[in-house]
């Protein structure tokens, strides 16, 4: 990737840092880390997703410190950030279906349809072999429709309310 104009670096972690950079010139093969800081560059095999994408992938340690960092031309790199924000964008405004993770009966339903809900809040409980499980909103929304009543048996995988 040297000598192409500019290129996208991202640090993979639990949050990306990315940063775009002009790249190197081809006489720039060196490592110099300052400060006696130790830096080792290691490239990792290219999956077939980096082959594609024109992606590099490598394994850099700088003190004892271990990161991988993906290289890939800031053109391409902009535009799966654009596309990766529009799909979260839409993803956001489509519904989520809850479904019931295990047989059993219903006895408790703490919504009704129209209720706003926030991520996190209790939703309905569902006995099975004498315990209670609770499910939870997966994210914030209004409930458009609950298919179900306390009392209610469910199966397994058996649809329970829907969230906007």
């Amino acid at each position: 990737m040297t000598g192409q104009g500019r290129f996208r670096l991202t640090v993979e972690g639990a949050a990306d840092v990315v940063v775009d950079l002009d790249a190197p010139s081809a006489d720039a093969q060196s490592m110099d880390g300052g400060n006696d800081s130790q830096v080792s560059v290691y490239p990792l095999p290219p999956s077939a997703v980096d082959r594609a994408g024109d992606r590099r992938r490598f394994d850099v340690m700088v003190d004892g410190w271990h990161f991988t960092v993906r290289a890939e031309p800031a053109a391409r790199g902009a535009l799966r950030a654009q596309a990766s924000r529009a799909a979260a964008a839409h993803q956001a405004h489509a519904g989520v279906a809850l479904r019931a993770q295990i047989p059993g009966r219903v006895i408790r339903l703490w919504v009704a349809d129209g209720d706003q809900v926030e991520e996190g809040q209790p939703l309905l409980a569902i006995e099975a072999m004498k315990m209670e499980n609770e499910i939870r909103a997966p994210r914030a929304g209004r409930v458009d429709s609950t298919l179900v009543g306390e009392g209610q048996l469910v199966e397994r995988g058996e649809e329970l309310l829907n969230i906007l």
